[in-house]
């Protein structure tokens, strides 16, 4: 090979780990901003067509690039159970409260000022809640609320603090600052399909547009992980399955994804484990706690004897269903996760002290990552849920 000839594929293989780094840069984060990421956003500006075309024509997405923001528009699907996280140390998801606070901050800034008073911003806020027909109180619960919703638009560039911190309103209601707002970022958080709904389930069906099945399964598989037989129409699935091929070229081009094939659905596998915003397995007493439940559930409809399972209507039946998921009573769960519970005490945080709440902890993180689904007091094993079964036997005073 040439000396030239080197050079140009050097240069190709490049560009393709820069086109596939920028591209999964913007899933995992949809606005990148010049002063938190200046070198990924040059990243995305210098190969802003290609990447447009990219997520226009394969996914549905729509990629808008500024002098100093890119925002790619997630228009085809919502994903599941992934809330708004609060922009603190222990970040954690929004209350109701917290993004209606939000909501009408971003109303009440869209038109401007670009700098304004922290009492003028908070009197606008009042005017957009009256108009929504929301009451709002200057009991610290709301201002704390209004405080969380905007270090979050600070955090995200929306806002910057001029004058004095916000977090004194929690405290003081008479506390004031001066904000610097930018109303061009605020004008690309919307997603098109907002400006023309008037409901909340109107917005989420034309959120989640079908218009082109392989655009909506590539999303859902993209921001899912995991897209199971029961998601889609018999056509959908074995239109997905004949071309499996193309779609993994895709994921494997754009994001170096890996897509795993079983005959209950496709999961996307991250080799680098970097493509999530919410890890499993995890550290921490409840991601430890998940993975031993799962394990131990596992093991109990697959191997104990009839005779040995709770007398109940569902263990009499632990043949999976259509869609191969297992039931499991939430009783079973939480007489799991009681003695998990007490096995390793020496090491788990107080949130195991409470049997049930721990439970629903769990299965809030299990669920999050489509391993189980709950139904009342049903809890349905998914059929990824078998990945993490391990054939060890755990000592008690041991830690994983």
């Amino acid at each position: 090979m040439t000396t030239r000839a080197a050079a140009t594929e050097t240069a190709n293989r490049q560009q393709e780990l820069d086109l596939r780094s920028a591209a999964r840069h913007l899933v995992r984060h949809p606005l990148v901003l010049a002063e938190n990421d200046a070198e990924m956003l040059a990243l995305i500006r210098r190969h802003e067509h290609t990447l447009d075309r990219w997520f226009t024509q394969r996914f549905g997405y729509r990629l808008q690039v500024t002098a100093d923001t890119a925002r790619l528009f997630k228009s085809s699907v919502v994903a599941r159970r992934r809330p708004l996280l609060t922009a603190t140390n222990q970040s954690r998801p929004f209350t109701v409260r917290e993004y209606t606070l939000l909501a009408l901050s971003l109303a009440a800034v869209a038109a401007g000022p670009t700098v304004i008073s922290l009492r003028d911003l908070i009197h606008e806020i009042r005017s957009a809640a009256t108009d929504a027909d929301i009451v709002l109180t200057e009991e610290a619960a709301d201002r704390r609320a209004l405080v969380t919703a905007l270090k979050w638009m600070i955090q995200y560039g929306l806002a910057i603090e001029m004058h004095e911190h916000i977090d004194r309103y929690v405290s003081d209601e008479t506390a004031d600052a001066v904000l610097r707002i930018r109303p061009d970022r605020v004008a690309l958080l919307p997603l098109p399909a907002l400006a023309s709904s008037e409901a909340v389930p109107q917005l989420l069906n034309r959120s989640d547009r079908r218009q082109s099945s392989r655009a909506w399964m590539r999303s859902t598989l993209l921001e899912e992980a995991v897209l199971y037989r029961t998601d889609l129409t018999d056509g959908e699935w074995a239109e997905l399955r004949q071309r499996l091929g193309e779609e993994g070229a895709i994921f494997d081009d754009m994001f170096g994804l890996r897509l795993e094939s079983r005959a209950e659905g496709i999961m996307a596998i991250d080799p680098d484990n970097e493509m999530t915003d919410s890890r499993f397995p995890r550290s921490g007493t409840v991601g430890h706690a998940a993975l031993l439940l799962l394990d131990r559930l596992v093991h109990s409809v697959s191997s104990a004897p009839v005779e040995e399972q709770p007398d109940n209507q569902i263990a009499e039946n632990r043949d999976p269903d259509g869609a191969g998921r297992t039931p499991i009573t939430r009783d079973e769960v939480v007489e799991v996760v009681t003695a998990l519970a007490s096995e390793h005490r020496r090491y788990w945080s107080q949130d195991a002290q409470n049997p049930e709440r721990f439970a629903n902890d769990i299965l809030d993180l299990l669920e999050d990552h489509r391993l189980v689904e709950v139904t009342g007091d049903v809890v349905w094993l998914l059929p990824p849920a078998w990945r993490y079964s391990v054939d060890v036997q755990y000592q008690q005073d041991s830690l994983l």
